[in-house]
């Protein structure tokens, strides 16, 4: 028997007007005289059970766009009762079934009326509720945080809201899938028994948000990027694609307030580049590894100290930077600019004193980066590099084979300081940080300029006093204080082999059998 047929038989046997079934409440039974409920709440997992059994599709898709539909359902028993849904929030259910007059077509435009039922003794509305009560429920869903939307927010913003309560560092919305989000680095339902989102409902509840230019660039392109904002609550940079199953969105938390240096683990070393004058300072690392925090850290350091100029472009603007001691100007790539490499050009006439370009993406804009460092300002970069030698290898081989040798001159004349960061899964829960430093010194200079990067690995290892440190270092530092497991420190590590000698050198077991 379907659920809503349970519901259906007890309406119909007791001549009530009306059940309302909303997630999370009692299950309200409405008679001529009076409304009772019944002593335990229905979940919403159960409510949706219950519509996804018995709606049709054409009942289901007006539900997932509109948040409102009704349609007709015929139990087994043949009685009619008339069904009215609505979501008025995401995790909400409200489900409403009334008697229907005859066998209503499910297109009908304009619903019956409710019948008149026969008035029904009090004994009889109780008997109702407490067969209710005493029915096999469901399996329950684990109770969610109450997310209490404003009366004109968007929708996806119960999303958002449940993320952040969570202390979830990325939101998924896939279509087919239930919404998932990245807490600890680990993939994980935002809610258990939450229903699978379809395509339309996806489309739906992003598009609210998407600023028009960029629903321009959703169709034109099947992606875009763009930052949404709760106030009070904390802002995201978000992306919008299509994949096989239709579309799709990815969140990323950025938090009104700005970390310290200790709170995110930076080496204090780090700190001299901000006092710099000139030159250029690279921020390096897989996605998600938090070089824009750590960028947003350091140049909140540099607001807080210098009288300064400073110039941000990126995509999106991400960590919302407000004048202290500091002059700062934050460029949106697609909104401000159209592009980094226009933006950076821009830049030189704008009389800044520090630059940050959130992506140094091809080989024009990190030449403009380098010729920028070059003529008297300091500026903050990344690229995807996962340490500081790589990290001057792939600038070099950006470039054409004849020009290689110029950059390598230019850059080792540059380059001041490299940060190279992974986050680990933290023992009890969250995530740290590991970094690897190498501070350009004449040593570093002479090694860029005659191509012997690979012999980089050895200047940061003898060059400690002045903070230069390996991702290996660092690493083992974590295992050895308790914050990270070996395991996890191993599959971080970039020198895997190095990284299981000097473990075995502290007597740490590792679990990991290589092939």
């Amino acid at each position: 028997m379907l659920r809503i047929d349970f519901y259906v038989q007890h309406l119909v046997r007791h001549n009530a007007l009306g059940i309302d079934l909303v997630s999370g409440q009692a299950v309200k039974f409405i008679f001529d005289t009076g409304e009772r409920q019944s002593n335990k709440p229905i979940d919403h997992g159960q409510v949706a059970q219950l519509v996804q059994e018995a709606a049709p599709p054409m009942a289901l898709e007006a539900l997932r766009l509109s948040g409102k539909a009704e349609f007709f359902h015929k139990s087994e028993a043949g009685m009619d009762v008339q069904v009215s849904l609505e979501a008025p929030t995401p995790g909400t259910w409200v489900v409403k079934l009334r008697p229907a007059s005859g066998g209503a077509s499910m297109g009908r435009a304009s619903l019956p009326e409710p019948m008149s039922p026969t008035p029904r003794a009090p004994a009889a509305a109780a008997a109702a509720v407490a067969a209710v009560a005493a029915a096999p429920a469901a399996p329950a869903a684990s109770a969610a945080p109450q997310i209490q939307l404003g009366a004109d927010e968007p929708r996806i913003n119960y999303y958002l809201r449940l993320m952040k309560q969570l202390g979830a560092s990325d939101l998924h919305l896939c279509s087919e899938s239930p919404p998932l989000a990245r807490i600890d680095g680990s993939m994980k339902p935002l809610e258990e028994g939450r229903a699978p989102l379809s395509s339309d409902e996806l489309r739906a509840l992003i598009m609210e948000i998407t600023p028009p230019k960029n629903r321009q660039e959703f169709d034109d392109c099947m992606d875009t990027d763009f930052a949404h904002t709760i106030e009070g609550v904390c802002r995201f940079r978000a992306n919008v694609f299509m994949d096989r199953k239709g579309v799709g969105g990815v969140f990323r938390q950025i938090p009104f307030e700005l970390l310290s240096v200790q709170q995110i683990g930076l080496p204090e070393k780090v700190l001299d580049l901000c006092w710099l004058s000139k030159g250029l300072v690279l921020v390096t690392g897989p996605t998600g590894s938090g070089k824009s925090t750590t960028l947003a850290t350091l140049i909140d350091f540099i607001n807080d100290n210098r009288d300064d100029h400073i110039i941000t472009i990126e995509d999106p603007i991400e960590f919302v930077h407000t004048n202290k001691r500091c002059l700062v100007n934050q460029r949106e790539i697609g909104t401000h600019t159209k592009g980094f490499k226009a933006a950076l050009r821009a830049a030189l006439r704008e009389d800044p004193d520090i630059v940050l370009v959130g992506e140094m993406r091809d080989l024009e804009t990190i030449a403009i980066a380098i010729e920028t460092a070059e003529t008297g300002h300091l500026v903050f970069g990344t690229l995807h590099t996962t340490s500081a030698p790589s990290t001057v290898d792939r600038i070099i081989d950006q470039f054409p084979p004849d020009q290689q040798e110029q950059i390598r001159v230019m850059l080792s004349e540059s380059l001041r300081g490299v940060v190279a960061q992974v986050l680990c899964k933290k023992e009890g829960g969250g995530r740290v940080a590991a970094y690897e430093v190498l501070v350009a010194n004449s040593a570093v200079a002479n090694l860029i300029r005659e191509g012997k990067t690979y012999q980089l690995k050895s200047v940061m290892q003898t060059g400690k006093k002045l903070g230069m440190q390996t991702m290996n270092d660092d690493l083992l530092k974590h295992v050895l204080a308790g914050r990270v497991s070996a395991e996890e420190a191993y599959m971080k590590s970039n020198d895997k082999s190095l990284f299981k000698t000097a473990l075995a050198h502290n007597n740490i077991s590792l679990s990991i059998v290589e092939d």
